[in-house]
């Protein structure tokens, strides 16, 4: 086994961390985020399981794995301290942290599009939408806003065809009907004001019990895995903003921000080519803006070539070879390492235990290092979950307590729509009523016409 560190002039460099169900990649990610907190970065991961809230909490000598923490801290020559980090709990149904919302505009037509699993031609429709809420200077900011604004797209369909190309009233309904499952599977809590400000995650905490440790964010991903894409889009979401967002800063002693994307298959799952052109040029550039993206998953065939090649640093948890694809799967993750001689690469990562892992990090100018086995160290934070009342008092605490909580509810789209069209009515009501009266005004003319030739008449005869 060996000792590695990672060279943090090189962390931003992206990595990997994947293995099997139950072979250590969540502790390994939270040792990860101990470890870059401790330096003073800034840290964003999900929760998927809901262990991780541990990292809020100090480790104890009390805890079960106490005394093999110790031998495992003695085998590998650290002094081992227990000690809590700075942790900041999200989550986007605003339960288990505060909440955290973009708005409709930011989230973009394509995430949104593959969000709702929509169609090239629906894409094409809300493309239109879009566009229209831009030149009319419409502020799409949740779910609301958008449903009102198809209204009026589907109402003016044929005038937009016209200037847009075919738009479909039929697509207009398809949006609609995937904008209610999105509703009824919790996303529309995800949209509106006020919306998350990307200072309040790349912070360094600078009084209390943490000062110089970057914040631990942690978004609360349990119930999110119920609806897999929006947990996946969520997450590209933010990456996306951090990557327009952040200044370029070149080649930093030490990332600004590092990302933790958990269960990344589900970012690749059946995702279309433009998304995934998307995610590989965000994982490209963004390492100049400071920002190192970790993809936590169980095989690195999850992750497309294009993406898994920009991985520099790797753990290789162990891989399980049961099945024909599963050795080929084995044989694929071996020939991503530069080999060692002393071993066979895909041996020891079948071999390699829980706590241990095959693992490979950028050495000097950024040259992949030679895989070696590597025995993972403890974390210095509880393994495993807080209590909810632990929860709730962290959150209390927290400086961003009372600054996200009650949502803004200013005029957008869908109220700016519905003046418009009250206006028309009334427009149109007032129209109406002259059109009515000038009729009315025309008959009693011709009525007092005939009246008076009448009289003439009748005054004629009698003379």
């Amino acid at each position: 086994m060996c000792i590695r560190h990672m060279l943090l002039q090189y962390a931003n460099r992206h990595g990997l961390i994947a293995g099997a169900t139950g072979t250590g990649k969540t502790v390994t990610l939270q040792i990860l985020a101990e470890g870059f907190s401790a330096i003073g970065v800034p840290v964003f991961l999900s929760d998927v399981k809901g262990d991780l809230s541990g990292l809020a909490k100090s480790g104890s000598a009390d805890f079960k794995l106490h005394d093999p923490f110790m031998k495992r801290a003695a085998t590998i020559g650290l002094d081992l301290q227990y000690s809590a980090f700075p942790v900041t709990f999200w989550d986007l149904f605003g339960e288990q942290g505060h909440p955290i919302r973009t708005t409709v505009a930011e989230m973009g037509p394509l995430l949104l599009s593959n969000l709702m699993g929509l169609s090239g031609a629906q894409e094409g429709v809300l493309n239109v939408a879009f566009r229209v809420a831009d030149e009319d200077g419409l502020p799409l900011l949740d779910l609301e806003d958008l449903q009102a604004l198809l209204v009026w797209v589907g109402q003016n369909a044929k005038d937009l065809s016209l200037r847009y190309g075919n738009v479909a009233t039929s697509s207009v309904g398809a949006i609609q009907r995937q904008l209610l499952v999105l509703e009824n599977q919790g996303g529309a809590g995800m949209f509106g004001e006020p919306a998350l400000d990307l200072s309040d995650i790349i912070a360094i905490e600078t009084d209390g019990p943490h000062p110089g440790q970057g914040r631990i964010n942690i978004l609360a991903s349990d119930k999110l895995m119920a609806s897999p894409k929006l947990y996946a889009t969520f997450l590209l979401w933010l990456l996306s903003e951090l990557f327009e967002e952040l200044p370029e800063v070149g080649n930093p002693d030490k990332p600004k921000l590092v990302f933790f994307f958990d269960e990344a298959h589900l970012l690749f799952d059946d995702a279309p080519k433009a998304l995934i052109d998307k995610v590989e040029q965000v994982a490209r550039l963004i390492r100049s803006k400071g920002v190192g993206v970790y993809f936590i998953t169980q095989n690195p065939s999850d992750v497309p070539e294009d993406v898994l090649g920009q991985l520099g640093n790797r753990v290789q948890h162990a891989l399980r070879a049961f099945t024909a694809n599963d050795q080929k799967a084995l044989k694929q993750a071996a020939a991503t390492y530069r080999p060692n001689p002393k071993f066979d690469t895909a041996q020891a990562i079948r071999e390699v235990g829980t706590g241990e892992g095959v693992t490979s990090m950028l050495i000097d100018k950024g040259v992949p290092g030679i895989v070696e086995r590597t025995l993972i160290r403890p974390p210095s934070s509880q393994l495993g979950p807080i209590t909810k009342a632990e929860r709730a008092t962290l959150m209390a605490a927290s400086p961003m307590a009372g600054k996200y909580d009650a949502r803004l509810d200013r005029d957008s789209a869908a109220e700016m729509l519905a003046k418009r069209a009250g206006a028309a009515a009334q427009a149109a009501e007032k129209a109406e009523g002259e059109e009515e009266k000038l009729d009315a005004e025309e008959r009693e003319h011709r009525q007092g016409r005939r009246y008076t030739g009448r009289d003439v008449e009748r005054s004629t005869s009698r003379r």
